[in-house]
């Protein structure tokens, strides 16, 4: 593929040459060449001399001095001639550096080389994003990906999956609206398939207005209509009446997550920590001390960038936490939940110790070790009595 452009430079550059080479016609010719003219001089000479009005000697003179200035004109022609024709060559090798200049930085053949990689690694790229064999793609590769795609359904006609998987790397990639595009494509195809109406319904809701959120619920509706006990489609519904300001719905579709969700599920927690902020009561599943956390505001406008670590600890045990929160530094009033599931360390939870105090603790490095300048605050000593807790705390500078 590069080649057309090899020739298109080359076309370029004979153009150029043609311009600077190509005989040019004066305005006005000449009447006499400089050869006639000393011809026709020296004839004159000779009649003046066969007239008898000139010399031998002095025609002899001004035959000899007329050739001289022939010769002169001659050698000044062809000078200027070579100094015309190295300009030329000069000129035609300025314009055949700035062209090769700005094609290696203007040019496309880089992102044709790009391009011809990415439609040979198009099946290698598609099982390291779905199948998760070899390394995670990069960003770059995904950008590869993405073109291969768009290559694929140029050149093959509409493909369901693949309108769906460049759905899916432009909604990784920000661009929600071409998402949207892509899935939707993909549902003129396949307007039945489940992973591509939740996927639609997670860039609509990305959007977050009034008819894209009414768009996704009725995606998610299609998706429970047929699989009432789809998890992922229940968060989705869920989070669909929490953005829409429906909080009873919010909870009910919540709640029956919970019921359906096993304590082991990483999302187990994220829904006790929802319907916990909703005042929702949860069923304990293990010990669990839920936190209502007051963060000053101010502590939060001179430290935008900090985290919030919220975790317990054994009083007279290990160091190593019992459960674990982490979150960007919130401000005022909230209310967090940890939970059995929040370990650290397998067989070392909230179930193995009887005593145990909880630490909120403002971090402007990120790390859950204390560092100089990080704000905290501790809770008295706990006890599990009963299987789930309730404390206050306030953090303020």
């Amino acid at each position: 593929m590069i080649w057309p452009l090899v020739i298109a430079s080359f076309t370029m550059l004979l153009l150029t040459a043609l311009c600077l080479f190509w005989p040019r016609r004066a305005t006005e010719l000449p009447q006499q060449t400089p050869a006639q003219l000393f011809e026709e001089r020296l004839q004159l000479l000779a009649l003046a001399r066969d007239s008898g009005e000139l010399a031998e000697q002095d025609f002899d003179s001004a035959a000899q001095e007329l050739k001289s200035q022939f010769l002169q004109q001659q050698s000044v022609s062809l000078t200027q001639n070579q100094r015309f024709g190295r300009l030329q060559l000069v000129l035609l090798l300025v314009v055949a550096v700035i062209v090769g200049g700005v094609y290696s930085v203007n040019g496309h053949y880089r992102q044709l080389q790009d391009w011809q990689l990415a439609q040979q690694n198009l099946q290698a790229y598609g099982e390291r994003a779905l199948l998760n064999q070899g390394e995670p793609l990069s960003e770059q590769e995904i950008d590869w990906f993405a073109l291969a795609l768009r290559t694929k359904l140029a050149n093959e006609g509409d493909d369901a999956i693949a309108w769906m998987l460049l759905g899916r790397i432009r909604m990784s990639q920000g661009a929600i609206e071409q998402a949207i595009d892509a899935f939707e494509r993909a549902l003129q195809l396949t307007p039945e398939r489940t992973p591509l109406l939740l996927s639609y319904a997670q860039a609509l809701i990305l959007q977050a207005d009034d008819n894209r959120l009414a768009l996704a619920g009725r995606a998610v509706a299609r998706v429970l209509s047929k699989e009432p006990q789809n998890n992922d489609a229940l968060s989705l519904m869920a989070l669909i009446a929490y953005e829409k300001g429906d909080m009873e719905q919010a909870k009910s579709a919540w709640q029956l997550l919970l019921g359906q969700l096993p304590s082991t599920d990483p999302r187990y927690a994220a829904v006790q920590q929802r319907l916990a902020e909703m005042g929702v009561e949860v069923p304990a599943d293990g010990r669990q001390i839920t936190v209502q956390l007051f963060v000053d505001p101010a502590l939060k406008q001179a430290n935008p960038n900090a985290s919030l670590f919220l975790f317990a600890r054994a009083i007279g045990g290990a160091p190593l936490p019992l459960a674990v929160q982490r979150i960007p530094l919130p401000e005022g009033e909230l209310t967090l939940v940890l939970t059995e599931q929040m370990a650290m360390q397998s067989g070392w939870s909230l179930a193995n110790a009887d005593s145990v105090e909880v630490v909120a603790r403002m971090s402007q490095s990120g790390t859950v070790e204390q560092r100089p300048g990080d704000i905290q605050t501790v809770s008295e000593a706990l006890s599990f009595t009963e299987p789930a807790l309730t404390i206050s705390l306030s953090l303020e500078p």
